[in-house]
């Protein structure tokens, strides 16, 4: 039963540290340890856990360092890090994500925190390996598309998504409203049901990014420091790192990737511009952006849809796409679209 569970590596060269990550996570995991940079690079390449717990300040090689070593091997890069660490600077956490963990843990750690983020990360690897799995057997069967198929794509987008949405209760229902709306502009567009199919899949996972966004972040009252913000602007980018393997028939992880730029260049994170960004996602910017402007944030109240569509009006043609924008005035000018699901995230509204 033991050999079923999980296997978690605890780097840490302070003996303390290692006991207190034991104690907590020695019920529900599979332990290793390591004291040193190498020796963690040996024990991930020989037993590839399923998750590291990773310091940074150790003798002789760094946690930076390990990081990077075990992202730049093939055999290694995949496994999720989460780094523990008594650094708490901001530049220290960006640091972290920039070489790729998927967490950012402080010192002295809460062990009912930490038990949560590990079982979180261990949850989404196992839902992206499924998925990954999904898409192959879509892939083969692509001719038939069974029911029972699209059911269990269907099920694990959902809870992909559920996962994000459960960190921000604030923003609940915020990825389903959006991908309803999306695909009403697209529709009125008059674009392919192919690439319609596309958009829904990417408005329902757009802020899968968010994963790895602080929740003390996401739920702030009030309006975000510039180092806050920047931390919350990797998220376009994270979410296409998780997506970016899964073999969609929709590039739906570029969707994901772009659907916070702006024709005018001043989106993010990478400054596209104009046709550089694909159709999909300047479809996405504005249903994103009229979903978001017109519901409740913690930082203020909701807005309502005629200020999101005065926003549109104001920005069309120079940040938002002008014909993604006019289809999303028509369809409220003309009340043929009524978002149709809660913040209350209904799994059933997914299916079909």
């Amino acid at each position: 039963m033991n050999a079923s569970r999980p296997l978690v590596l605890i780097v840490d060269d302070n003996a303390t540290n290692i006991d207190l990550l034991v104690n907590t996570l020695k019920d529900d995991y599979r332990l290793g340890i390591a004291k040193r940079g190498a020796s963690a690079l040996d024990y991930a390449a020989k037993y590839h856990p399923d998750l590291i717990l990773l310091d940074i300040m150790m003798p002789e090689m760094d946690g930076y360092e390990v990081c990077a070593r075990l992202k730049e091997d093939p055999g290694t890069r995949s496994i999720p890090l989460i780094f523990i660490s008594g650094m708490t600077e901001t530049v220290n956490k960006t640091k972290g994500f920039d070489l790729g963990a998927v967490d950012y843990i402080t010192k002295p750690f809460h062990t009912a925190e930490v038990k949560a983020r590990v079982q979180a990360h261990i949850a989404l690897q196992e839902i992206k390996s499924q998925l990954q799995s999904q898409n192959s057997l879509l892939e083969q069967m692509v001719e038939k598309k069974t029911v029972e198929i699209q059911e269990m794509l269907q099920g694990i987008i959902s809870s992909m998504a559920l996962m994000v949405e459960i960190r921000d209760p604030y923003t609940a229902g915020h990825q389903q409203r959006v991908s309803q709306l999306a695909c009403a502009i697209a529709t009125r567009m008059g674009v392919s049901a192919r690439m319609i199919e596309g958009i829904r899949i990417a408005g329902l996972l757009h802020d899968v990014g968010k994963i790895r966004v602080p929740v003390s972040i996401l739920s702030r009252t009030g309006a975000l420091l510039a180092a806050e913000m920047e931390v919350l602007k990797i998220h376009p980018q994270i979410g296409y790192e998780i997506l970016k393997n899964i073999p969609f028939p929709w590039p739906c992880a570029q969707m994901v990737y772009q659907h916070h730029e702006r024709l005018d260049g001043s989106g993010y994170p990478q400054g596209l511009r104009g046709d550089e960004i694909l159709l999909e996602s300047r479809i996405l910017a504005v249903a994103d952006v009229t979903e978001a402007q017109s519901s409740f944030r913690p930082y203020r109240p909701a807005q309502g849809i005629e200020s999101a569509l005065a926003t549109l009006k104001e920005r069309r043609g120079r940040a938002y796409d002008a014909n993604a924008v006019d289809a999303c005035l028509d369809l409220f000018a003309d009340g043929s679209f009524h978002f149709t699901c809660s913040a209350s995230f209904p799994v059933s509204a997914l299916k079909g």
